[in-house]
């Protein structure tokens, strides 16, 4: 497997892991902010097809033939959070179709290929390379947020489905687990 191929099959893993995250939730807990920014599941899929769009289609002069998904950028933050009018299947497709003109772009180009970021200033002149390497950091950032997030939602943790990457214990072990990690934050408590 060349290193381009191993790159697109990480993307492909982490796009997997983020609609996996929002299975079995409610259309109110995929949508609920749940952080004083407004940080929410839903959100953050939305965020990471925009961002796809932006660095793997119009870094490398390669637009989306439907322009109007960009037009949802009507507020700030709008990138973060499903207006009421977008339903969660919306932000999926919108999701597929970035991942579907991400891969056409990845299938295109050479690691080498080269584009320009325009909002990165003087240091945006960039290659393939330099903008999947990004893509996986900040779909994996947003990763870890949705983990954290879908725990406190309703416990489920996991890296993708099937692989949670958790001790095997009950409940009982884990209380007294955080139990014993309180304690220990407690010892150093400010007096």
């Amino acid at each position: 497997m060349d290193h381009k191929d191993e790159l697109a099959r990480y993307l492909a893993q982490a796009r997997d892991a983020m609609v996996w995250k929002l299975e079995g939730l409610s259309e109110y807990d995929a949508r609920r902010p749940l952080t004083a920014t407004s940080t929410n599941l839903l959100g953050i899929v939305k965020h990471v097809a925009l961002v796809q769009i932006g660095y793997l289609g119009h870094v490398f002069d390669r637009p989306v033939a439907d322009p109007s998904v960009l037009e949802a950028m009507h507020e700030p933050n709008a990138d973060m959070f499903a207006a009421a009018e977008e339903s969660r299947s919306d932000i999926l497709t919108l999701f597929r179709q970035s991942n579907e003109h991400a891969d056409a772009t990845i299938s295109a180009l050479p690691l080498d290929g080269a584009g320009t970021v325009p909002w990165w200033g003087e240091n945006g002149s960039v290659t393939l390379h330099l903008i999947l390497i990004h893509m996986l950091t900040e779909m994996n950032r947003h990763l870890g947020h949705m983990d954290i997030l879908r725990e406190q939602l309703d416990g489920e943790v996991g890296h993708r489905e099937g692989v949670d990457n958790m001790p095997d214990a009950d409940r009982e072990w884990w209380s007294a687990y955080v139990a014993s990690l309180e304690a220990i934050a407690e010892s150093f408590r400010p007096a």
